[in-house]
């Protein structure tokens, strides 16, 4: 269970970086994945899972 909190709290201080470093980036970056066909939106969210979910084994792996 620890991990998981620990896992949420990363992705909010990283995201939180990126909206108060570079907001209008942000926005054009959404802008620009709204442009994308649905298709390839969706593959982009299976890769990151896939990156997402290998990291974690690899962290369990390592013993964190």
């Amino acid at each position: 269970m620890s991990l998981i909190v620990l896992g949420l709290g990363l992705v909010l201080v990283i995201e939180g970086l990126a909206l108060a470093l570079a907001p209008s980036r942000i926005m054009d970056l959404l802008a620009a994945f709204a442009a994308m066909p649905r298709d390839r939106r969706r593959m982009i969210g299976l890769a990151a899972l896939a990156v997402g979910v290998a990291l974690v084994w690899l962290a369990r792996r390592l013993g964190a």
